[in-house]
């Protein structure tokens, strides 16, 4: 099994370091961190970022609010098809698509690949059907995935993954990977869980926003994350205990789990850097 760290969207919010923490001008810089994983079932994506007919027709798929909101950049090099292109992959070859939610930043790219089968908790697409107020509005975009043919749902149940629940042998998947439920930024969210030879490793989607939520003695977040977090949580105790269960992970047990989240860029450049390095060695 071989995992690549892709980046499927580039938002620039106005605000610089005080959303990114690292930007020296006005502008910010958020990724979204995806994977692309190399199985014996086929190629797997988790999450796909923005979608090629996003940036075709940004305004009748996306909510103009947070495309404002977080100056979003429409480029095509960025979507998960053009990354597998380059690595000489087609979209038919993506047999699963595993979501850590159906947020619009998360969800774009599902009708790219119209042969995956799309697995997701099922309290998440009950969020979506039940959408209630501004937010759910603009974050949950039909548009998106009204194509898709193939949906799995699932219910947490099973054996646990250090102390938190998981869903184990998703459908046509490898056992490797599983979902880990971590609610509260919206009601189905999940982390994915892979089984590497290097240990664990956990795509937190938006469990948490920044790298200095976790494992450091000086935890905080910049502002304008922080405020984001709390204008997206559809349940505040939930996520914030999420949280803090991650950051206890992350701090007890680093050596057999490493753990990201969606949108921090320096995440992503240390484990782009990371997975180069060891190439290099080997």
């Amino acid at each position: 099994m071989k995992i690549h760290h892709l980046n499927c969207g580039c938002m620039c919010p106005f605000g610089g370091a005080f959303f990114d923490g690292f930007s020296l001008g006005a502008i910010a810089h958020l990724v979204c961190h995806c994977l692309l994983i190399e199985t014996e079932q086929g190629l797997v994506l988790v999450d796909t970022g923005f979608g090629l007919r996003d940036g075709r027709s940004p305004k009748s798929r996306l909510s103009p609010f947070f495309i404002a909101l977080n100056n979003i950049q429409f480029e095509q090099k960025y979507t998960a098809v053009a990354q597998l292109e380059q690595r000489g992959f087609s979209a038919n070859d993506v047999r699963h698509i595993v979501l850590t939610h159906l947020d619009f930043d998360h969800a774009g790219g599902l009708e790219d690949f119209p042969n995956a089968i799309v697995h997701v908790m099922q309290s998440e697409m009950d969020a979506v059907k039940d959408r209630q107020g501004f937010i759910d509005s603009q974050r949950y975009r039909s548009e998106q995935w009204d194509e898709v043919k193939h949906w799995k749902f699932y219910q947490a149940g099973g054996e646990d993954w250090f102390g938190f629940e998981a869903v184990r042998d998703l459908e046509g998947l490898p056992p490797e990977i599983l979902l880990i439920p971590l609610a509260g930024h919206t009601r189905g969210h999940a982390g994915v869980a892979i089984d590497t030879s290097e240990g664990w490793l956990l795509h937190a989607g938006d469990a948490y926003f920044y790298r200095h939520e976790m494992n450091v003695d000086n935890r905080h977040c910049t502002p304008g994350l922080q405020f984001y977090q709390w204008m997206m949580e559809v349940d505040r105790k939930t996520r914030l205990l999420n949280q803090d269960r991650l950051y206890e992970l992350s701090c007890d047990r680093d050596k057999d789990v490493r753990l990201f989240c969606s949108h921090d860029a320096i995440e992503f450049k240390a484990f782009t850097e990371s997975i180069n390095q060891s190439l290099i060695l080997q």
